[in-house]
């Protein structure tokens, strides 16, 4: 929905990322650079979680800001910059996962993350799962399992609790960003705190491994 000038000025007050935005609307290179250092580790990362594949990731992470910048001289702001951002991220990513799944590919390449949010999305897997580890648990084992977790969440949970865990989206935010009501965002988040639960309960407890399929 379009908004006057009053309204995009009263977004680009609360938002300074909207302000760089609105500057890049206006052909300004260094905002758009700014915005880039701001953002593409967070896109890399919340789009290697939905495809598997860190080249893939950035590649697409790309596309993203390249449709950004070709969409700047029709930017006006409704919403949070980073609403926006990920609106494209989301669009860019199931895009990728359709195509691939024409195609047939098989992924099964390694899976794991670079240093940028490795502790993190274990953290946020747990917090999500509502689980405790009840013993000591290896690290790296527990990073893997993890990862086994958020894959055994369909595309749609997995984007939720990415956008609500990790870049601390409100229900609202994240309805507007995959354009799903908020009760609908606050169903696909309960199913999925109840699968992560699910998957990590037995491991967590009894130390055992989670049989995910894929």
């Amino acid at each position: 929905m379009a908004v006057g000038d009053s309204s995009a000025q009263a977004y680009a007050a609360r938002d300074p990322d909207v302000r760089l935005m609105l500057e890049v609307r206006d052909d300004r290179a260094e905002a758009f650079e700014e915005l880039m250092l701001r953002y593409q580790n967070r896109v890399v990362t919340i789009l290697e979680h939905l495809v598997h594949d860190r080249t893939q990731a950035e590649d697409l992470a790309q596309e993203v800001f390249l449709r950004v910048y070709r969409a700047r001289k029709n930017y006006v702001p409704g919403s949070k910059f980073s609403t926006w951002l990920f609106t494209i991220t989301n669009n860019v990513a199931a895009n990728s996962l359709r195509s691939k799944s024409r195609r047939r590919e098989v992924n099964v390449e390694s899976r794991g993350s670079g240093p940028q949010g490795v502790v993190r999305i274990d953290e946020m897997a747990l917090a999500a799962s509502g689980q405790l580890p009840a013993r000591q648990l290896d690290k790296a084992e527990m990073r893997e399992v993890v990862r086994l977790a958020l894959d055994s969440l369909n595309e749609r949970q997995r984007m939720a609790v990415l956008l609500s865990k990790f870049e601390e989206m409100s229900y609202a935010d994240i309805a507007q960003t995959m354009e799903l009501s908020p009760q609908a965002i606050k169903s696909l988040l309960s199913r999925a705190r109840e699968r992560l639960r699910e998957v990590l309960e037995p491991y967590l407890e009894r130390g055992q491994r989670p049989e995910v399929e894929p």
